[in-house]
């Protein structure tokens, strides 16, 4: 295996590895925006307040997106790593 092949498998394990964690991320950043707004608006300042909604949708969000992730990552494995390792 060259170093450009070993660059280009890492390159896609980063691609994958963003295209896995999007939809923890934008659900946890729209519920922190949601969240915050709402205690900005009401003066309400409880720390459970931001955590529990929050740490719920994206367990919400990662029941449903648990095929497409691991979808996403045996399509890498069996493209990308299983042929870099027995050597194409």
């Amino acid at each position: 295996m060259t170093e450009a092949e070993i660059y280009d498998v890492l390159r896609q394990a980063l691609w994958v590895a963003v295209k896995i964690s999007a939809p923890l991320l934008v659900v946890a950043l729209v519920a922190g925006v949601v969240i915050g707004l709402f205690q900005a608006l009401t003066s309400v300042q409880e720390m459970t307040l931001t955590f529990v909604p929050k740490v719920a949708a994206m367990m919400a969000v990662f029941w449903v997106s648990m095929s497409f992730m691991t979808g996403t990552l045996v399509a890498f494995f069996t493209g990308a790593v299983l042929p870099a390792i027995v050597g194409r």
